[in-house]
């Protein structure tokens, strides 16, 4: 697929607004699972973790939508 528009209601969105949302999504169910597992005070750097932790899930989605050629 790549990297095309979606078209919603006659507006023209990047693909990336949508990987990010569900980045971000994936983010906080992660971030939630580790400090439940973990502990609050297990993790150093806290917003630096939260955004690698961003970033990655949000690579990730974009190469499976990119490798699947779905979303």
């Amino acid at each position: 697929m790549g990297l095309r528009e979606i078209a919603v209601g006659g507006l023209y969105l990047s693909p990336l607004l949508l990987y990010a949302l569900l980045g971000f999504g994936a983010t906080l169910l992660i971030r939630a699972a580790l400090y439940r597992l973990l502990g609050a005070n297990r993790l150093w750097f806290e917003a630096w973790f939260d955004t690698s932790l961003f970033v990655i899930c949000t690579a990730v989605i974009a190469y499976l939508s990119s490798a699947t050629g779905n979303v």
